[in-house]
């Protein structure tokens, strides 16, 4: 085992954040962790990674394990190069390169067969062991696959990291991590500021990986494609599931339907053994039955009464109009962003039209515009072109800044705000709904977790009864309880829905069209996510680039795939020779024995040695023709 936790328990002030966890990490393990929004997860990765101390148990470590720790949205943020940078994450393969050169350089100018000859070519066979299990000679290899695959493959490894965008200094920090290559990996969030190539690259990557790694995500379609095993953090204890995300969302409701199914059973029977001793307990006759359910009672483990299920969020999208066929035209629209002569053209020229009851989803690259369409069609945006809702429609908007929010209104002034003749009952109780009950609904809007602001924004939207939804990365706050939760409205919801999104989970759960802009094109696919993965069109650009990082990957691959036969050869020669020698050393120790007057004295004896010489030199023939076939 790399890690084990036994009975771990953490809490701050008066407050308990862990209970009794225990917990292992083995080689190989590949461990999602789940859990609400404060439930515990960084305090559990701190406590693995040895920034944090238990209160009470033990962590039991592996002898001298490397841990890489990525924490969530760690910017690195230095004076150094990228380089630099680069070659601090390989400092040893590099210090062990410059050292290997040095000894081949002395290697060469000393006489061979001498003492000092045989004493630097043991260093250097010592050294060499070490560079090979550290793949020092691909490190340039991986190097590259990596910065290209967070997006880096283009960048000037000469400018300084400090210069790099708050994203790019957290993807670069991610990159050095991997570089390492740890036995251990902690990944706090890694999929932040990920495009859809960048998240895939590193889901592949972790696949490939060797040693372990230990992940939180809120990405639900990550964590299907990366991990094995999901552990969950809940009433501050952790329960470890087999499978992936949506295993593990049927496992746990298998498990607690199996735990309060076992707990009503056990209550239902004591309730009938007490009753039985309470009305017989006077009948002499009864006497050894009572007595033995008296003892039944006494010597039945009581089972622990489950933990009353979380209440659920709950989301509801309905309107009262149906609008007309057409909801949406968009005519040449274009974006572009900044002044005429230093700005920048985001897309032109699109077309498109929304039919009522659709359910689009809008994908692309970075920077490409999603954003600034949504906001165009609801004229938040400049734009050029037309764009003409069509009759009927009714239009409810979320907008991921959640700025059409006041910050400083209470949570039930921002929702009379949009509704003022609602009374406090009414908002109360829907805002119950959503688990933001008590005295959370005077907080300031400012002092809301990015959960709860966007549920209040929900709120505002299921109110307004619209029959069009324009949601702008809706899941982006959410928990993935409330995300599944919020996956189930939207499916549920019969009007339009016009979405940008990352989260490919929910792309593939709720969207029934995927349509990818580019800079200067649409292109649309009927159907959700894992359709558009398999019928997507690329650009010449892009399939150029996508083929260089399969050519290197393939490359990579190939080289250390050279590099592990080279070593299985190596060994195999080194094995037969051992063998030769063996053999050869018998062979001449019996033929000296089948000589002695002892031995040729006794028939059967001496026969017996001759055919066991036989049998040495017919499998001393084999070793050394396998031998020279390898060696060839």
């Amino acid at each position: 085992m790399l890690v084990t936790l036994n009975g771990v328990c953490k809490g701050f002030l008066d407050e308990t954040v862990l209970k009794n966890i225990n917990m292992a990490i083995g080689e190989g393990d590949r461990i999602g962790l789940l859990g609400v929004n404060g439930a515990g997860k960084t305090t559990l990765l701190n406590i693995i990674a040895g920034a944090l101390d238990c209160d009470e148990g033990s962590v039991l470590k592996k002898s001298g394990l490397v841990i890489g720790y990525h924490k969530q949205n760690e910017a690195l943020d230095s004076e150094n190069t990228l380089d630099e940078e680069i070659n601090l994450a390989l400092k040893r393969v590099f210090e062990l390169r410059k050292e290997l050169e040095g000894l081949s350089g002395s290697i060469s100018r000393t006489d061979a067969g001498s003492q000092e000859y045989e004493k630097l070519e043991k260093e250097y066979s010592a050294l060499e062991n070490e560079y090979n299990a550290l793949d020092g000679y691909n490190a340039e290899t991986r190097i590259n696959t990596v910065l290209n695959g967070l997006g880096f493959g283009s960048f000037d490894r000469n400018m300084r990291v400090k210069n790099l965008s708050g994203g790019e200094k957290i993807r670069f920090s991610l990159a050095k991590i991997l570089l390492t290559e740890p036995e251990l990996l902690i990944l706090d969030e890694p999929t932040n500021h990920l495009d859809f190539g960048m998240l895939e690259w590193l889901e592949g990557y972790l696949n490939s990986f060797k040693g372990a790694a230990l992940i939180v995500s809120h990405d639900r379609y990550f964590l299907d494609k990366t991990v094995r095993d999901i552990c969950e953090i809940e009433n501050c204890e952790l329960v470890r599931y087999k499978g992936g995300y949506k295993q593990f969302l049927r496992q746990k409701e298998e498990r607690i339907a199996l735990l309060e199914k076992e707990y009503s059973r056990q209550q239902e029977e004591i309730a009938k053994l007490r009753d039985f001793v309470n009305r017989n307990i006077e009948r002499s006759s009864s006497t050894n039955s009572v007595g033995s359910r008296v003892k039944a009672l006494e010597k039945m483990e009581l089972k622990q009464k489950p933990n009353p299920r979380p209440k659920d969020v709950h989301f509801a999208f309905n309107y009262d109009i149906e609008p007309h066929k057409v909801v949406l035209t968009l005519k040449d629209v274009g974006v572009h962003v900044g002044n005429s002569q230093t700005g920048k053209q985001l897309f032109e020229s699109f077309s498109l039209e929304v039919l009522s009851g659709e359910k689009i989803a809008i994908v692309g690259r970075n920077g490409v515009g999603k954003s600034s369409l949504i906001k165009a069609i609801m004229k938040r945006q400049s734009f050029s072109g037309a764009i003409r809702f069509g009759g009927n429609v009714k239009v409810a908007y979320f907008d991921q800044e959640l700025s059409d929010l006041n910050l400083n209104d209470t949570v039930i002034e921002a929702v009379h705000r949009k509704f003022p003749q609602k009374s406090d009952f009414e908002i109360r109780s829907a805002l119950a709904r959503l688990l933001i009950e008590d005295e959370a609904v005077f907080k300031r809007v400012r002092d809301l977790s990015g959960a709860n602001r966007a549920k209040v924004q929900f709120l505002i939207i299921m109110l307004t009864r619209a029959n069009v939804l324009i949601l702008d990365e809706p899941t982006n706050q959410l928990d993935y309880i409330a995300k599944e939760a919020l996956d189930t409205a939207l499916r549920e919801f019969t009007g339009t829905l016009i979405t940008v999104s990352h989260d490919r989970y929910f792309l593939n759960s709720v969207p029934t069209k995927i349509i990818e802009m580019f800079p200067d094109s649409l292109e649309i696919y009927n159907g959700n996510y894992d359709y558009y993965l398999e019928h997507r069109r690329l650009p010449n650009a892009d399939k150029k680039e996508e083929k260089a990082e399969s050519e290197q990957s393939k490359a990579y691959t190939e080289t250390k795939l050279n590099k592990a036969l080279e070593r299985k050869k190596r060994a195999k020669i080194n094995a037969l020779e051992k063998e030769i020698e063996t053999l050869e050393n018998e062979i001449a120790s019996l033929k000296e024995l089948s000589a002695s007057q002892e031995v040729v004295s006794d028939y059967q004896k001496l026969s017996e040695i001759l055919s066991q010489i036989e049998e040495n030199e017919k499998a001393l023939a084999e070793k050394e023709t396998e031998w020279l076939e390898i060696n060839e």
